[in-house]
């Protein structure tokens, strides 16, 4: 038990046998003023009395009275033969002790920590629990089309039996057709069924007819004037919708009420959209085409230009020629003008029944006035 030098509280130094036992155990620690110390690291009084006690074999009680960590250590204790005289515990016994409480020591920690752990698995296994039924996050946000398009493969692979697509904008871009066939050809391959929504304006692009022909019957397409924005719908559990105006950040929905109302709004617009495969309806009057009827009802609404070819998904430039040739049809010279005879001949709403449609434009068309029949 050779000691290293430490400082003691009060400034001084003492010397310890160290054995690296972790404070804590009962024989190793002992906190008597001014020898705050186990039997592990003796001060250097205490190292001095229990040296010449294994020495000599015993010493007395005076010897020991400046040492009272040595009898509270059970490093010395009376000897039954003489009580004047205390004798030393062997240091084989020390040792022994030492160890069999640093061995307690250490299995009581390692119980704790198993403890610990497997109380900390139970209560994840009950959050993996409660959200297994959602299957994941309820709304996860995909930055960047390499993430949304990995997203949509995803869901596309996981799909059993319906996808449900809400397509915005005017004609279908080639380029976006080509990008979206591999996919809905593995489903078509796997039996599901496809169900997409479309501006009436993406009927006059041949490539979504090439598209619908490629389909076959695994899909079925209606168009309406306008539509809500992007919406993809896998199994009625997962859906997908744009963040942004330039759809480079897309949402993933998997909560069960948001999936749902979309689900909802999807079946409300189809059950109004009309068949890809019949012709829109005649709108009543002469010289009005559907699409200028459509035109006529959102200006009526008091949208821009700008704003009207959006929602139908046509250029501007388009949308203000139709502008032109309805206030020409209508006989209206000026945009206000245009905005009476819009309702005058009913086209700023849904169309009346025929009975209940004028006959003329305008009840009195003023001089240089066409009627519209």
């Amino acid at each position: 038990m050779r000691p290293d030098r430490v400082a003691e509280p009060d400034g001084s130094a003492h010397s310890c046998a160290a054995t690296g036992l972790e404070p804590g155990v009962e024989m190793a620690e002992h906190r008597t003023d001014g020898h705050p110390h186990g039997a592990d690291r003796l001060c250097e009084a205490g190292d001095r009395v229990y040296s010449r006690a294994v020495r000599r074999g015993r010493v007395s009680r005076e010897d020991a009275e400046t040492v009272p960590c040595l009898v509270e250590l059970a490093l010395l204790h009376p000897d039954p033969d003489d009580m004047g005289w205390l004798v030393p515990t062997s240091p084989q016994e020390v040792m022994t002790r030492l160890l069999r409480e640093m061995h307690e020591h250490v299995a009581s920690t390692q119980s704790r920590m198993g403890a610990a752990v497997a109380a900390f698995e139970w209560y994840t296994a009950l959050g993996d629990h409660a959200r297994a039924p959602v299957e994941g996050v309820a709304i996860r946000v995909l930055d960047g089309l390499p993430r949304i398009r990995a997203a949509m493969d995803e869901a596309t692979e996981a799909c059993t039996f319906e996808v449900l697509a809400v397509q915005p904008g005017g004609i279908r871009r080639e380029d976006e057709l080509a990008e979206g066939l591999p996919r809905a050809l593995a489903l078509r391959r796997r039996g599901v069924r496809m169900r997409d929504l479309y501006t009436h304006v993406a009927r006059h692009g041949q490539g979504l007819l090439n598209y619908m022909e490629l389909m076959g019957d695994a899909a079925e397409a209606r168009t309406l004037d306008e539509v809500v924005e992007r919406l993809i719908l896998f199994d009625r559990k997962v859906a997908f919708i744009p963040a942004n105006t330039d759809r480079t950040i897309a949402l993933e929905l998997r909560h069960p009420a948001l999936v749902d109302y979309l689900v909802t709004v999807f079946e409300r617009l189809w059950r109004l959209a009309i068949p890809l495969s019949a012709p829109l309806p005649d709108t009543g009057i002469e010289g009005i085409t559907h699409r200028e009827r459509s035109i006529a009802a959102l200006l009526a609404e008091g949208h821009q230009d700008a704003v009207v070819a959006e929602r139908l998904g046509i250029s501007v430039r388009t949308c203000r020629a139709h502008i032109a040739r309805l206030a020409e049809t209508l006989g209206a010279a000026s945009r206000t003008q245009l905005g009476v005879r819009i309702a005058q001949v009913g086209l700023d709403g849904p169309p009346r029944s025929p009975e209940l449609q004028p006959l003329t434009a305008v009840n009195d068309p003023g001089p240089g006035s066409p009627t519209v029949r």
